[in-house]
Parts: structure tokens; sequence; C-alpha cells
């Protein structure tokens, strides 16, 4: 009898995964519509650091070990976190292996990205969803790690956070929040400092509530149509990218628009667009794309909130209830994004 081979191939990942299901859930003991909160941090726990996308170096791996020992933590590092295959941290399923073994092991208390690049879009369908559903913990990045945060909280219905990686600057406003939040287990309200790169622009005054999501724009734009994206409907959406020209954030804009995505949001910030350039003469600016595309929506909008490829750095936990205000660029976490200890 013959079989088809994409049939074939399906029924056997299906198999596969349910093989890895542990029984408690394989009897639906976990209900995909209630969002789980990872436990807190404290000192002396063990973090893990992965490599899931570009590839890094041994002595970022040794800088990074160094800054997370200054918080108090100890570190465990995925086995294939120095491999490399072509721009890829290594082949695909082993950069997904590092990240399902690191939800399995109980050692491990956080899982923070190396960095970003490109490559996690490439290891979506490896994921273990199930397993970490039922192994949550922190796990926390930007840029490229956006595709990681988004697919596991729409899949495992999982808080996560967007946030320094490992080979960012964990300066003293980075290190605040992601202590306050990850640690102490606060509702905090996250407002720009006052130097030069908070400045915040109003796209639409007003305040708005919904659960927060996000990440990098050209990140989200490449998963749309995947089975990978979280539900936007009454969400705060906020984005970030860096060095693209300003076409191709209307294009990106358009898209998501395109695809009905804006259209369900009840909240919007664009966070940094860092050296984002106007490309060939004549050009809109940023703040005119922007208005085109946010302000017909009617909802509360600002350009500038500290998230992206800049150095100090909110720690946004992807999927809690927050109130934004437009006028004074604020955050307001309404409820706590990891269990108290």
């Amino acid at each position: 009898m013959n079989i088809n081979r994409r049939q074939f191939i399906t029924t056997l990942g299906v198999s596969t995964l349910a093989a890895t299901i542990p029984p408690a859930i394989a009897k639906n003991a976990l209900s995909p519509n209630i969002i789980i909160k990872p436990p807190c941090l404290q000192i002396g726990d063990t973090v893990g650091l992965i490599s899931p996308a570009g590839i890094v170096e041994a002595k970022d791996i040794e800088d990074a070990k160094q800054t997370f020992i200054n918080l108090g933590l100890q570190v465990k590092t995925g086995v294939h976190i120095l491999d490399r295959d072509g721009y890829l941290a290594g082949k695909d399923a082993d950069r997904a292996q590092d990240i399902n073994t690191m939800f399995a092991d109980k050692s491990v208390k956080a899982i923070i990205a190396m960095r970003g690049g490109w490559g996690c879009n490439r290891i979506l369908p490896l994921l273990n969803y199930p397993l970490i559903r039922s192994h949550p913990k922190i796990i926390m990045g930007y840029s490229d790690i956006t595709s990681l945060l988004l697919a596991i909280n729409a899949r495992s219905q999982l808080i996560t956070f967007h946030g320094a990686v490992a080979t960012s600057t964990w300066n003293q406003f980075t290190v605040d929040y992601f202590k306050r939040i990850l640690f102490n287990a606060e509702t905090v309200i996250m407002e720009n400092n006052q130097n030069s790169a908070g400045k915040i622009e109003v796209i639409a005054p007003g305040k708005a509530r919904g659960k927060i999501v996000g990440g990098n724009l050209s990140v989200i734009a490449a998963m749309v149509g995947s089975a990978y994206l979280p539900s936007w409907r009454k969400s705060i959406l906020f984005l970030e990218d860096i060095g693209e020209d300003i076409y191709r954030i209307d294009r990106m804009l358009t898209q998501l628009k395109n695809a009905g995505i804006l259209q369900q949001i009840t909240g919007f910030i664009f966070a940094q667009c860092t050296n984002c350039q106007l490309g060939d003469e004549p050009s809109f600016t940023l703040m005119q794309i922007l208005k085109q595309h946010i302000q017909p929506l009617d909802i509360p909008a600002w350009y500038g909130s500290m998230i992206g490829h800049i150095q100090d750095k909110f720690t946004v936990p992807m999927g809690v209830e927050v109130e934004i205000d437009a006028e004074n660029g604020t955050i307001k976490m309404l409820e706590a994004a990891v269990i108290p200890i």
C-alpha cells in the first residue's frame, strides 16, 4: 500500500511528539486557554545559556557567565552553544534540542539566548511545546529571539520575556528592570529615563489595557501566515527594529495591516527603530509612516519606548495584562509576570 510522503512525515511527527508527552498532559491535564507564569528567580538559581540563532564566540560565553555570576546566579550552557553551521550556531535539530533540553532540566530556572541574528524561525517546528508547557520557566531575549518568545507564548501558553540577551550591555537600567520583574515579582511601571534615547513622540493620545505582545517587526512580518503567532485580539502590540529603510517599515506594517493584525489591537508602541534610514529620496519620515498606519485605528500609540537594539532595555513580559498611557509613554503592569516562591 502506497502512502503519501507528506502524510507519512506528518503522521510520524505527531506520533513522535505524542511519545514525548507525559501521561498527565496526554490526558488534557493542561487547558490550552490558561496562561502559565514561570516561577521567579532566586539567588543561587541556574540560568541556561543557548545559541538558537547566530554564531557566538567562546569569549562571549565567558563574559556572559561573569554577568550572571555577578547577579548571584549559576550558569549552565547548552551542549551545542559553540556549534557552527554556515551562519547558524549549529544545525537546526541541535539548536532546538538545546532549548528542549533546557526546559526539561529541573536544575535550570531560566533560559537566556546568547544573541539574536537569524535562525529561530527555522527551529519552531522542532520545539516540544507540551514539554515546555509542563516545565514552565523564564525564557528571554530579543531581536531574532522574537520567534521563540511568540511561538512559545502561542503554542505553550507560557509568559515569555522580551529583554536583554546574554551579550547585551547589562547596565544598571537593564539590570534594575530584570531584577524587579524576574526576581521580585513586582508589577512595575516601565518609564523611559531622561537621556536622549528616551524621548517619546505621541502618535495618538489616550490610555488602553490589554495583554502585551510583540517584538522585532522584521521577524513578526516573516512569521505572518504561520502557526506560531499568538492571538492579537485586544492586545497591546509593541514593535522594534534596526537598520531598516523607512519604506521597508512601511511595507512590513502594511503586511500586518493586510493580515488583519493591526485591526485587532487596542494599543500600539513602536519602541526604537535604531539606524533606520530614509533611503532614496523622496521619502516619508518614520513618524509619517507610523501615523498613516496607526492613527486611523483610533487607539493610543507612541514612538520611543526603551525596547530594542539599545543599551537601556525594559524587560517586557509577553502575555501579561498592562495599561499603557501614550501621552506619558508608560507601560504599567497590572499583574506579576512570575510566581513568587
